[in-house]
């Protein structure tokens, strides 16, 4: 339940990117930062919780909810759609560069039975989750794997997907946590199209990428831990800005692609919690 080394380094690209008055030149350090926050639930939402930090001597927060930290506000408002204890975590970022954290933890009692997960599989965890998914190899060498840690996308350009029943004109929303380090010339979308991966020439694009990390667009050139919703810079293609809201024109099967390629990091790049959920 510790901040891992990749959030550290997350951690460290979010203070390094702060213009150079903001901290070292102002001639300010603060002595003690204070990271507590409360966590409140919100009246006539289910399962959607109000994290509000105290925001003397704070410049700045970050988030974690269990995928990695993403930057946020002093308020945040989350979803915690599944039952389950979550470990909320905070680190307030002061003058100077100072930073402390807090944790705080929050048990959901029930699902949200709107907001239920249609993706079979997306923690990869197992032989019986990994096999809701199919391939789609794009050039030799590549290829995804899979373990009890996700799925790891390595060696150039591959994807993963499979089938899912939605209903015509409900709104939905896609994310999955993805980590890795720093890649170069690289691009890793996410689709919701109606056209079979399986009997698609070329590349898949059916109803344009939902979202991703994209080098050339300033995400994924720097080590990644965290929900592609708040770490993605790929836009939405039906809405022209960055959004992982999607609806379709039809009630029936359509396919979740997943797809990278181009100079992949060291290692991979590796999903979990893979989920498309009503909105």
């Amino acid at each position: 339940k510790g901040i891992n080394l990749l959030l550290i380094a997350a951690l460290s690209f979010f203070i390094s990117c702060q213009p150079e008055d903001g901290f070292e030149n102002n001639g300010l350090t603060a002595t003690d930062v204070d990271a507590s926050f409360t966590i409140t639930p919100v009246e006539g939402k289910i399962n959607t919780y109000t994290l509000e930090a105290q925001a003397k001597d704070v410049s700045s927060s970050l988030w974690n909810k269990g995928s990695g930290l993403y930057k946020g506000k002093m308020t945040e408002e989350i979803s915690l759609p599944d039952a389950g204890t979550y470990t909320i975590t905070h680190v307030a970022i002061g003058k100077g560069g100072k930073t402390a954290t807090a944790s705080k933890e929050v048990t959901v009692a029930t699902s949200d039975p709107a907001k239920g997960n249609l993706v079979k599989g997306g923690s990869f965890a197992t032989a019986a989750d990994q096999a809701n998914w199919k391939k789609v190899i794009y050039n030799v060498g590549a290829d995804w794997t899979y373990s009890a840690n996700g799925a790891t996308v390595n060696g150039g350009h591959a994807g993963i997907y499979q089938a899912i029943d939605v209903v015509k004109d409900k709104e939905y929303t896609i994310d999955m946590t993805v980590s890795g380090g720093a890649s170069t010339n690289m691009w890793f979308e996410v689709y919701a199209g109606k056209a079979d991966p399986a009997v698609t020439s070329g590349d898949y694009s059916d109803g344009g990428a939902v979202m991703g990390l994209n080098t050339w667009g300033g995400c994924g050139n720097t080590a990644v831990s965290g929900d592609l919703s708040s770490i993605g810079c790929v836009k939405n293609a039906k809405k022209d800005a960055i959004s992982n809201v999607v609806k379709f024109d039809i009630t029936g099967k359509i396919y979740l692609m997943i797809r990278c390629g181009g100079g992949i990091a060291a290692g991979g790049l590796t999903i979990k919690n893979v989920a498309l959920r009503g909105k």
